[in-house]
């Protein structure tokens, strides 16, 4: 019976599989030509990109910095004590720009606009304002998903960008008022450690993040059938699966240089 139960699953689960490929298609051939045709939608892509990117700004601040800080106060005293202080220099650039700052951006976007994506657009499928568009030959997904998921990606990149700078900025406070080190051989240190590798996989993992976070709660905010109680059903969707798939991404990305080095 449990057997049954299970083959069930695993067919309802993958039977889905094409149709989300498909909607993922279609966004991402639909983001390709949005600039040039949907300009009534530009308005949309703004004020989604103040809500995740701007509104945050203080927030990511504040979190970076207090990161950084602790890191640096934390391990330079652990390093210090077995002779290898300048390896305090790889932990920043590997901690803070490499693998906590994009999934700890992405973490906040989720809370914040994941929720936020899925209600409102679950909330215009019961309204029935998805059939108005339709039938005056409105595109959904090209007027309604794709600057949602131009915004959300821009915004986890950026996002990404400042958490980096602010968690690197604020440990200069710390080094220099806690140990008593030079800001100038600060940032010596840190641009020493700071290689391409690491900024690229960095900057993959934040564009990737936001793509995933935006389809997901576009996604489980558009599939809600009629009944206003789905809505909120939709974004505990939307955040959990998002939390996933983002977690499955940056594993992903941290194994494949091992498998293929």
């Amino acid at each position: 019976m449990l057997l049954k139960k299970f083959g069930r699953f695993i067919r309802g689960y993958f039977s889905s599989v094409p149709y989300v490929l498909g909607y993922v298609g279609r966004i991402v051939s639909s983001s390709l030509v949005f600039i040039k045709k949907e300009k009534a939608a530009r308005k949309i892509l703004i004020m989604q990109l103040l809500f995740t990117f701007i509104e945050a700004l203080s927030l990511v601040a504040i979190l970076s910095a207090a990161i950084g800080g602790a890191i640096y106060l934390l391990g330079y005293s652990f390093l210090l004590s077995i002779g290898q202080s300048q390896l305090i220099y790889k932990l920043l650039v590997i901690i803070i720009i490499q693998e906590l700052g994009p999934i700890l951006v992405a973490f906040i976007v989720t809370a914040r606009s994941a929720t936020a994506i899925a209600t409102e657009l679950g909330n215009m499928v019961v309204s029935h304002q998805i059939e108005a568009y339709v039938s005056i030959g409105v595109d959904p997904v090209a007027h309604l998903v794709v600057p949602r998921f131009i915004g959300v990606t821009l915004s986890t990149f950026f996002l990404n960008l400042y958490f980096s700078l602010c968690g690197i900025l604020g440990p200069v406070l710390v080094a220099h008022m806690m140990v008593n080190v030079d800001s100038a051989g600060y940032f010596s240190g840190i641009f020493r450690e700071l290689t391409l590798a690491a900024i690229i996989t960095s900057v993959i993992k934040s564009f990737l993040f936001g793509m995933i976070i935006s389809i997901v709660a576009t996604y489980y905010g558009l599939n809600i059938e009629r009944a206003s109680t789905e809505v909120p059903v939709a974004g505990i969707n939307a955040v959990g699966k998002s939390i996933l798939g983002v977690i499955i991404a940056d594993v992903i990305i941290i194994v494949i240089p091992f498998i293929f080095g």
